[in-house]
């Protein structure tokens, strides 16, 4: 399974990360720079009176390998 994780400064300038659940693999960095900048503009998402999505850090690919050892 591959997964993107973005991940972002939060207004406290601690990282928080954002996994969607569903998001092509093969992204390139301008596609995904731009998606996280506009999610950042928007500065709707806070928790605790903290923002999360304050500066764009990076985004990468995250891939899990699963082995079945058996399926009933």
């Amino acid at each position: 399974m591959k997964k993107l994780r973005m991940t972002f400064l939060n207004s406290e300038g601690k990282k928080h990360n954002l996994e969607p659940r569903i998001a092509a693999t093969n992204l390139d960095e301008t596609t995904v720079r731009t998606a996280m900048e506009g999610l950042r503009d928007l500065e709707l998402f806070e928790k605790d009176d903290v923002k999360l999505y304050v500066e764009v850090q990076g985004a990468k690919y995250i891939e899990t390998i699963e082995t079945p050892l058996f399926e009933d």
